[in-house]
């Protein structure tokens, strides 16, 4: 029987509240099932694949219990993300509530004994682990297996190259004036395979960018050739457009912006769906809480098996009266919003300050709506419009990939390789017909349109963080202390210049560690490194 590896030794810093110390605390092993068992069931390895989904939607994935609100699998990360742009701030009365908000400010410990560290490093190998057990279990070029089973792998092959890409994004690191990373540019994260073994794990350096390019892809094709010929049942799970998507995210990190542009079309004609529309975005009851056709790749959360605090709506709701975002009300930055025109159908879901140029749908009342803070987003609905019940309103879908995310990224890399006017065009093209008739941008300029470009997507995905990746490939830095700005606290109030610092990731130290090919080979902490509040209107130095 194969080894399916083990990553590492999954052991984690728990941090107390004062974030200054820390105690180890083992993290339970999770069960998964050895490859001769999926092998020998078409039934078992369904199941495990199944798992993929259930898995990124668990609530206290990491430590298996209540110790952490960010313990949210796949969901911390979109909320992260948002976060780390500065377009997500807490309006309510205590910014403190936000448990998200040092991806935000790193003003606290964003270190190797973080739960900044730790969380993101050990969710996304945990998923690894999974993709590891079924991809074990199949030998995809053995003409005696069926496509159905030959299907399984692939989707296990595209979620572990999915997952890597996340890793890959956030600790490979960008230089930046604020910390020092010229020791470490260019390595990403180690690979962990199917066929890692405990003592390679003991010595397992960071790959390179080009080596985990290489790697990535490798699992893309296999991927491709496995799900040419079977479509999965769900979009819970990747299919071949999905494929063809995170390939475009791979070549626009490694800025093969002809080959993103490229793939990002073949995922818009391999999808079955179109871009939200605009009921689909505002409806007070299922607006972002259920898939729709152009929702490519989602999780949902089961009734059943999630928390009142550790689920996404109840962070991410304007509307939700369970969690916490009820205290942090989750709001969008003002600049961002600005960006939005009056015709955009996307200004409904955050609260203008004079209210009554907008009409707004809710669940809510109208006195819920007229004492809310300004720019508060209601993008993410309570299912069914039950914002009491976190078990109701909570049980919805959640996007991992959206068919307009394809649409900027091949405008973003068609002007960036084909000239400003080219992306210009496609953009223009996709705002004009699904999002704003009036909308027009022109101009000469690359970097201006890129800029514009951006925007545009961070609004889109707002909450869901699918333009950071695009953001720190092109190190467009961030601007939060400006003239009007409604960053509620000083400590929001950094302008850094191309990259924010916290953008590149620490490794944990429990890993370090255990593996002898890390030390010395960290990323440098970011914690404190940019003095608050930025001067108004100017990059910090």
């Amino acid at each position: 029987m194969r080894k399916i590896n083990k990553l590492y030794t999954l052991m984690l810093a728990a941090s107390v509240l004062s974030f200054s110390s820390c105690i180890e605390e083992p993290i339970p092993e999770d069960s998964i099932a050895t490859s001769e068992q999926l092998s020998s069931s078409s039934s078992a390895l369904e199941a495990a694949v199944n798992g993929i989904p259930s898995q990124m939607a668990q609530g206290y994935l990491v430590y298996g219990k209540q110790v952490h609100e960010t313990d949210m699998a796949f969901p911390q990360l979109m909320i992260a993300q948002t976060e780390m742009l500065g377009d997500m701030y807490p309006e309510g009365s205590n910014s403190g509530y936000d448990w998200y908000r040092n991806y935000n400010c790193f003003n606290r410990d964003f270190g190797e004994n973080s739960y900044f560290s730790y969380l993101p490093w050990y969710t996304l190998y945990k998923f690894v682990k999974a993709d590891n057990a079924i991809i074990s279990s199949v030998n995809i070029d053995d003409p005696k297996v069926s496509n159905e089973i030959k299907g399984y792998a692939g989707i296990a092959y595209a979620a572990r190259a999915f997952d890597y890409f996340m890793l890959s994004t956030f600790w490979e690191p960008k230089a930046n004036i604020y910390t020092d990373c010229s020791k470490v540019l260019g390595l990403t994260v180690p690979i962990v395979t199917d066929t890692t073994t405990a003592q390679t794990a003991k010595n397992n350096p960071r790959a390179t960018h080009s080596e985990m390019l290489k790697f990535m892809l490798s699992d893309l094709d296999k991927a491709e050739s496995a799900l040419k010929n079977f479509t999965p049942a769900t979009k819970n799970v990747p299919d071949l457009a999905v494929v063809y998507g995170i390939k475009a995210k791979v070549y626009f990190w490694d800025k093969d912006y002809k080959n993103a542009a490229k793939f990002a079309r073949l995922a818009i004609e391999n999808t079955d769906g179109e871009p939200m529309n605009e009921n689909e975005w505002t409806d007070p009851n299922s607006g972002f809480t259920t898939a729709t056709s152009g929702w490519m790749w989602y999780i949902h959360y089961d009734p059943e098996n999630m928390s009142n605090l550790a689920n996404y709506v109840g962070w991410v709701s304007g509307e939700a009266d369970w969690g916490y975002s009820s205290l942090t009300c989750p709001s969008i930055d003002k600049s961002l919003y600005d960006h939005i025109g009056k015709k955009d159908f996307r200004r409904k879901v955050f609260l203008d300050p004079e209210r009554k140029a907008t009409d707004y749908k809710t669940c809510r009342d109208t006195n819920f709506i007229n004492e809310a803070p300004d720019y508060l987003s209601l993008k993410f609905r309570c299912k069914g419009g039950n914002f009491e019940t976190y078990s109701e309103g909570g049980a919805t879908d959640v996007p991992v990939m959206r068919v307009e995310e394809m649409y900027f990224i091949e405008a973003i890399a068609k002007g960036l390789s084909d000239g400003a006017a080219a992306g210009e065009d496609l953009l223009n093209s996709f705002m004009q017909k699904y999002r704003d008739p009036d909308y027009n941008y022109t101009g000469s300029d690359v970097n201006a349109f890129v800029k514009e470009a951006l925007a545009q997507m961070r609004v889109e995905f707002w909450g869901e963080g699918n333009a950071f990746p695009i953001a720190k490939t092109l190190e467009v830095g961030v601007m939060q202390n400006y003239t009007g700005t409604n960053a509620p606290e000083d400590i929001f109030k950094i302008n850094c210049k191309g990259i924010k610092p916290n953008w590149n990731f620490v490794i944990p130290i429990n890993e370090i560690d255990a593996n002898v090919a890390l030390k010395g080979k960290n990323n440098p902490n970011p914690t404190q490194s940019v003095k608050i509040p930025s001067p108004i209107d100017k990059y910090s130095e």
